[in-house]
């Protein structure tokens, strides 16, 4: 039911705004204007009023119109096709930047869109980007109303022409600042009220104005309190809820006896109260959460930015010549050449080649879909098939490729990380903080109220936990930045963990133990005339094969077109040139006797043209610099290699990896999975490093996947690192110096450990006034983040890296 304006001033129960302009009633609660009833009412008949049960009034006012007339240009097909990031018949998916998102309510109401509008499939919130991502049904609902939606809820996208351009910039969030500022101004005026209680002279003031004095301090510390320290209370209310006990805890339960105290010892006249120690406390711990923020910011920027795929697109030039360009340099109007499995990394028209795209990365479904020329091809879908041609629409958005990488669709089943048992560490420490408060509280307060007070709450400032949560992103955070700076790209910290934890090394040979680039390449048979070279050229130019690629390059002459072209793995491939077929592959797929004289040292690939055999390329097989080195550093691993060739190298191979290594060959995609299954069935912690071609499956399935990449785009979402070749000599040393962070997370552990120890027991005592903890805490804070810089860069010295 609803009512006219009255009198009394009442808070909207949705957004938390007071209703003096207007006031109307609905379910006998209040709300300032009809956005905010109308939102309220959406929710409710949804059954998504849990929303107001995470936070009290979490939702943004209403009051500014929404008029759908203004999302109209939404409906223009060539706006959308900016927006969008990807599109097939079904579905769409697209991300908004939406800097109203504020706390866990607005994640949750955005997360739960699906139940708004069935035409939205899925949405997931970035927090800290302030980002949701979107897939919906486009033959259920469109762009337009999908914005109308998140605008009438209070969460309208900001898109700008920077959208459309593919240059999206984050706004910083300001928030911490402002609540700095709010609570340097109380504290700097409450310790100016608070000067006579701290000097004998001015004993006088102190009777003549402590009263008022007293009161003025309170109206001071009521914004610090309301504001400032509003994070710590509901942070702290939050983790109650979810029956977990967190890190601001004891701080909010601190600040919160400080706070009352103090009220009460104005108010009864007993005595000055606490507020300079209260507003003193939410400051300095600000100042350690905004120290806190910027370095995370930095590790950040770190990731975003110079963490790049060490990737490569085949670039045409104008005179036909092709030129491999790093996909960050990839620039609007570039034509490139998109082999067979290669991923393509921008949006782009398809200009030449019959398109097959497996999407499966991005939409999940694996049936490869056929595009006509002049139809955009989106980035992270795989060519099956022949070489195509684009011309790129937009520039690379790394943010899009990271976002890829990190689906949880690719990601392992992690049974216990690293930081959960940070997190275990810190719930028991905060446990014993609290038993050790109480005590000290139990303890003084017979003796002198005020010292008990003291003890009380030095206990639960200067025992925050702070320290051990930031131990483990700290000292993961700087190795990324260290790996990365040696070519070895992680896809996330956890990775680090895991390598940690390896005691299976598999190898894939071809492409990642050998150097194709680097073998001698003979031609025996036949002399093969001008066309016939140059349709083996032609047929070659549509594989990424290492074998396939260092042939390529040694023929010359211009490629010409491939009809029914096929690539088996770990077999070779097929193509129709001017009529004749062309095979070009192992022995036993030409058809050539493989009981022939195995010669360890040479790999042979035959050509055939209509059936008839005209000889064969013998690569004299060169293995990786250092290779003898990192097989010696992992002889306390077991090790294993696994092969789609036949075994003419067994006894080289055996004489390198040692006799108790596990020797594959002749290996499918499905049988190095099953393989890599069965270690792990073992207990084995395995990790497998390929070319990231025919190995995406044992990539996925292993604890930690690597893809080695030479010059070519075999970047599979399916790994969890990528490893430039030419950093393949420091194999070893990133495993090792994996281990290393791990012994520095607990020496970081044992610092804090120690410093906690030292300050309980002081502030036990009541040695510590309030003020002196918070002071410290930030510095042990700081104290930490030192020492993990410190120790990991001399350990990444110490380890050459």
């Amino acid at each position: 039911m609803e009512a006219a304006l009255q009198t009394n001033v009442q808070t909207c129960y949705h957004c938390g705004d007071s209703c003096v302009d207007e006031l109307i009633i609905a379910d006998d609660k209040a709300f300032c204007c009809t956005g905010c009833k109308t939102v309220y009412e959406l929710l409710e008949e949804n059954n998504l009023c849990n929303y107001y049960n995470l936070e009290e009034n979490p939702g943004i006012s209403g009051k500014k119109s929404v008029s759908e007339a203004r999302f109209a240009y939404l409906d223009d097909a060539g706006v959308e096709a900016q927006l969008i990031r990807f599109k097939d018949d079904n579905i769409c998916k697209i991300t908004f930047y939406t800097p109203q998102m504020h706390c866990s309510s607005c994640i949750w109401l955005l997360e739960n869109l699906f139940k708004l509008n069935p035409g939205i499939s899925e949405s997931t919130v970035n927090f800290l980007r302030k980002e949701v991502s979107l897939t919906y049904f486009h033959q259920k609902t469109n762009l337009r109303e999908v914005v109308t939606l998140l605008a009438r809820i209070g969460y309208e996208p900001e898109i700008t022409l920077a959208d459309t351009d593919g240059k999206k910039t984050s706004k910083p969030n300001r928030a911490i600042i402002y609540k700095l500022g709010v609570a340097a101004f109380s504290f700097g005026n409450v310790m100016l009220l608070a000067f006579p209680d701290y000097l004998a002279v001015t004993e006088g003031l102190q009777r003549t104005f402590g009263s008022f004095f007293g009161y003025l301090s309170f109206l001071l510390a009521i914004p610090v309190f309301v504001y400032s320290a509003r994070g710590f209370f509901t942070s702290a209310l939050e983790g109650i809820k979810q029956r977990m006990v967190n890190i601001d805890l004891p701080i909010a339960t601190g600040l919160l006896a400080l706070f009352l105290v103090s009220i009460y010892q104005v108010t009864t006249g007993t005595g000055p109260g606490y507020f300079d120690s209260f507003t003193g406390l939410v400051f300095f711990m600000l100042i350690g959460k905004y120290f806190q923020q910027k370095t995370y910011d930095t590790l950040s920027f770190d990731r975003d930015y110079t963490s790049y795929f060490p990737v490569s697109v085949t670039v045409l030039k104008e005179n036909g010549e092709e030129e491999a360009v790093a996909v960050r340099n990839l620039k609007v109007g570039d034509r490139i050449r998109i082999r067979n499995q290669e991923l393509i990394p921008a949006d782009a028209i398809l200009l030449r080649g019959q398109a097959m795209i497996d999407y499966s990365f991005v939409s999940g479904e694996s049936e490869p879909v056929e595009k006509v020329m002049g139809e955009v091809i989106y980035a992270g879908g795989r060519q099956v098939g022949e070489s195509i041609e684009l011309e790129v629409v937009k520039e690379v958005s790394q943010g899009y490729l990271t976002q890829l990488w990190n689906d949880s669709v690719f990601s392992k089943n992690e049974e216990q990380s690293v930081s959960t048992y940070a997190n275990i560490a810190g719930k028991w420490f905060i446990i014993i903080t609290l038993i050790v408060a109480a005590g000290a509280l139990i303890y003084w307060v017979p003796r002198d109220m005020d010292m008990a007070m003291k003890a009380f709450i030095s206990v639960l400032i200067i025992a925050c936990p702070c320290a051990l949560s930031l131990a483990t992103p700290f000292v993961h955070g700087h190795t990324l930045r260290i790996f990365g700076k040696n070519k070895f790209y992680l896809k996330n910290t956890a990775v680090v963990e895991t390598l940690a934890k390896i005691d299976t090394v598999v190898f894939d040979k071809t492409g990642t133990l050998t150097e194709p680039s680097a073998a001698e390449l003979n031609y025996s048979g036949k002399a093969l005339t001008a066309a016939e070279e140059q349709s083996i050229r032609s047929v070659l130019s549509h594989s990424t094969h290492p074998l396939s690629q260092r042939i390529f390059q040694s023929l010359k002459g211009e490629t010409i077109a491939v009809q029914n072209f096929q690539e088996f793995t770990g077999k070779g491939l097929v193509g129709e040139v001017n009529g004749a077929i062309v095979r070009v592959g192992s022995a036993s797929y030409i058809g050539v006797n493989v009981n022939a004289v195995k010669d360890t040292l040479k790999t042979s690939v035959y050509v055939s043209v209509n059936g008839v055999i005209l000889g064969y390329y013998t690569f004299y097989n060169v293995y990786r610099q250092g290779l003898k080195d990192i097989l010696k550093d992992l002889s306390d691993k077991k090790l294993a290699v696994l092969s789609g060739d036949n075994n003419h190298e067994e006894a080289r191979l055996k004489e390198l990896l040692g006799r108790k290594a596990e020797l594959n060959f002749s290996q499918s995609p499905v049988q190095k999975l099953e393989y890599i299954q069965q270690l792990k069935n073992q207990h084995h912690q395995v990790m497998m490093v390929g070319d990231g071609l025919n190995d995406a499956g044992a990539l996925r399935q292993s604890d930690a996947g690597i893809a080695l990449t030479n010059s070519i785009t075999n970047f599979s979402p399916s790994c969890d690192a990528i490893l430039d070749a030419t950093a393949f000599d420091k194999l070893s040393k990133f495993l090792k110096f994996s281990k290393t962070t791990m012994t520095i997370i607990l020496a970081t552990f044992a610092v804090s450990l120690v410093y906690n120890v030292i300050g309980l027991t002081l502030a036990v005592q009541g040695l510590f006034s309030p003020i002196v903890s918070a002071i410290l805490m930030p510095i042990s804070s700081l104290s930490v983040i030192v020492f993990a810089t410190i120790a990991v860069n001399i350990a990444a010295k110490r380890a050459g890296l």
